[in-house]
């Protein structure tokens, strides 16, 4: 039984207050999971003042990353999406530091094919390609790797809407997971002449004659140095230099009925392995330009030097790294220590990761609990935390009610994050995520009360504790545990 959404108002009233959980919509999650009525409404009324506690850096608990241990899980919910009990053990055995050296070093696992990936045309259905991501992200050995592409799928943004091929899109999945821990020049080369980014900014229909600047203004606002650090003038001049980029030529076509009505028929493309967009010199610009201060013959991967030659490129990544990472609020002098080692080190991900992970800030006080997991970690944690084979299906089914629905970002920009997450409507969308979750958990439950110490360090707010100790029985209290303002967080 779900909770039904509540309907956002059309105009925000006088004093902004959160409105809570109804009691209706409590009602059913209570059928559902043995809760009581008003503290369902408590933990939904909490979870709400999520994002004002954020902001105001205020908190109902006291951080133990004093403890090595609580060190190593506090690493872990930031780095792994959630963790089993056989991953914390090795983690609590080698110690913070063997942990981050090994979730940095250790090779990405490469999924497993996807059967319909290459359906003529890319005409496959978006939801395939979304639970076979999350099927990934649950069984994977190596789930740092997953928590990487899903930054860089939300960093270097493109949908299946607008890319109109699933086949492209399946194939950037690999790309970012391939590329996620290496070094920022190889990566804005294969950004670039990735088929599906090709196609969603328009880079692939760009002439040297006519010249398209969708990709080269969000090359430089979005993916590098952030506005204010280039002017339209940048914007065309690129354009022209990175003009003559292609789609892959398919390997055949097949004739497919789009209509089965009227009998009408298309030659679709039709794939037989991953490929990269390729350049036509007679499509490209022929001449100098003048882009980023410097004048002269300038192609794509000039582009790429210029702008990693610029001062505002690795302070920038390296801000958004901080934000998943470390603090939605850093500082600046924080930002720019970690963007003077990412720039040192010739933009190489390993090293920047790890100053990050290493740095006093990844594990101060004030980082604790400091962040909101987004829908896919909370919902691939509450999995693994159960111990269930979730169906991918339920998993990828609930993404898009609580904000993020994977290949399928708002805009350009990606998604918001950390409390950008949290609304009436979504929060609702959690409290309906863990009563499916529990359901789809049949026979005994693991312990909750250690899944407290294990996930939450056994740290809970006077609230969440007091109704946890008075829930009823396990399945009970493992909704508290779930539905927590403590679990939403990392």
């Amino acid at each position: 039984m779900s909770l039904a959404p509540l309907d956002e108002p059309a105009a925000a009233p006088a004093v902004n207050r959160p409105r809570g959980i109804t009691r209706r919509q409590a009602l059913a999650a209570a059928v559902a999971t043995g809760v009581g009525v008003g503290a369902i409404r408590l933990l939904g009324g909490s979870m709400q003042q999520i994002a004002s506690r954020q902001a105001a850096s205020g908190t109902d608990w006291i951080s133990p990353l004093n403890s090595e241990s609580a060190r190593v899980m506090h690493l872990l919910r930031r780095t792994t999406m959630g963790y089993t009990a056989t991953q914390l053990e090795a983690a609590l055995s080698d110690g913070f530091d063997m942990t981050v050296d090994r979730l940095i070093e250790t090779k990405p696992a490469e999924p497993p094919a996807l059967a319909v990936a290459y359906t003529p045309g890319g005409r496959f259905a978006v939801t395939d390609l979304q639970q076979w991501w999350i099927g990934h992200m649950l069984t994977t050995p190596t789930p740092f790797a997953e928590r990487m592409t899903l930054f860089w799928h939300g960093h270097f943004t493109s949908d299946y809407r607008k890319t109109a091929d699933d086949t492209f899109m399946y194939w950037q999945n690999l790309t970012w997971r391939r590329m996620a821990m290496s070094d920022l020049r190889s990566m804005l080369m294969q950004v670039t002449t990735d088929p599906a980014m090709l196609r969603y900014l328009d880079l692939a229909t760009s002439t040297g004659q006519s010249p398209n600047e969708n990709y080269s203004r969000e090359l430089m606002e979005l993916f590098t140095m952030g506005a204010g650090n280039y002017v339209e003038a940048d914007v065309r001049e690129s354009a022209k230099a990175l003009a003559g980029w292609q789609l892959p030529q398919p390997d055949s076509y097949a004739t497919v009925v789009v209509d089965k009505n009227n009998n009408v028929t298309r030659k679709l493309p039709v794939y037989s392995g991953q490929k990269s967009g390729v350049f036509n010199a007679r499509r490209a610009y022929k001449g100098n330009v003048t882009y980023l201060g410097k004048t002269g013959a300038l192609d794509t991967q000039g582009v790429i030097d210029r702008i990693l030659a610029q001062p505002a490129t690795a302070p920038f990544i390296a801000g958004k790294v901080v934000q998943h990472f470390v603090t939605a609020r850093p500082s600046a002098t924080y930002v720019k220590s970690l963007g003077d080692t990412f720039r040192r080190t010739k933009y190489d991900m390993k090293s920047l990761l790890r100053a990050v992970f290493t740095s006093a800030e990844f594990t101060s006080d004030r980082s604790y609990r400091g962040l909101v997991k987004s829908p896919t970690e909370f919902m691939v944690h509450t999995a693994r935390v159960l111990g269930l084979s979730l169906g991918p299906k339920i998993v990828g089914g609930s993404g898009s009610g609580m904000g993020q629905s994977l290949f399928d970002p708002p805009d350009v920009n990606g998604w918001p994050n950390n409390e950008a997450w949290i609304s009436s409507n979504t929060v609702v969308e959690r409290v309906n995520f863990a009563t499916a979750a529990l359901a789809q958990a049949k026979g005994t439950l693991p312990s909750a009360s250690d899944a407290v110490h294990k996930h939450l360090d056994g740290v809970l707010s006077p609230q969440t504790s007091s109704l946890f100790n008075q829930a009823p029985d396990d399945r009970a209290r493992w909704f508290i545990l779930l539905a927590s303002p403590e679990f939403q967080l990392k």
